[in-house]
């Protein structure tokens, strides 16, 4: 990191501490001595499961989601339970929200969606090799999942139908991946 630009720490409170998020406000020393107030979103972090199906199309979810007041289409993903591993979470969270179990996983990366208010941080992981099976979904999470062709995905996003950003990136890493430019490392993990 340029030390040049870092912001000193110079007090701190919580404004807000809820059950999934909390907010805080700082006092910062700017690097050219200046004060400033940052507000931020304290996030667990989350993960995004890019699920691949043994016919080549990529599973995805319907869900409503509230602050946007509408149903949005996006890949699987679940925050992090306190203490849990980001490769269990994204095991946990495909299973719960579609029912499917993977053979084979692959970390790609770690996604900032939200950098000037959040400190949220998605891990990106990529799921194959997948059978179906019975959801367990959370209470109050309903949730419709769909399979669709890279392309037709692609093409959704294209019109602007798509505007979730870890769902722009998991299909952006996919075309990456496909391209041979992103390489994944898969592992095993039963059956």
């Amino acid at each position: 990191m340029t030390e040049a630009l870092r912001e000193q720490l110079i007090d701190g409170d919580w404004t807000y501490r809820g059950s999934l998020l909390q907010v805080r406000r700082e006092r910062v020393r700017l690097p050219d001595g200046a004060e400033a107030t940052r507000e931020f979103v304290v996030h667990p972090g989350a993960v995004l499961i890019v699920p691949l199906l043994d016919d080549g199309r990529l599973l995805l979810e319907r869900q409503y989601r509230h602050p946007m007041q509408r149903v949005m289409l996006e890949f699987p993903a679940g925050k992090l339970d306190a203490g849990e591993a980001p490769s269990d979470c994204a095991v946990r969270e495909l299973q719960e929200e579609t029912g499917y179990t993977a053979l084979e996983w692959a970390r790609a990366g770690m996604l900032h969606n939200a950098i000037a208010y959040s400190t949220e941080g998605i891990e990106i992981f990529f799921a194959r090799g997948l059978t179906a099976g019975a959801t367990q979904l959370d209470e109050g999470e309903f949730i419709e999942t769909l399979a669709m062709h890279p392309e037709e995905l692609d093409a959704a996003c294209a019109r602007g139908d798509v505007t979730d950003a870890k769902t722009l990136i998991g299909l952006l890493w996919w075309q990456r991946w496909q391209a041979g430019a992103w390489p994944l490392e898969w592992r095993h993990v039963g059956g």
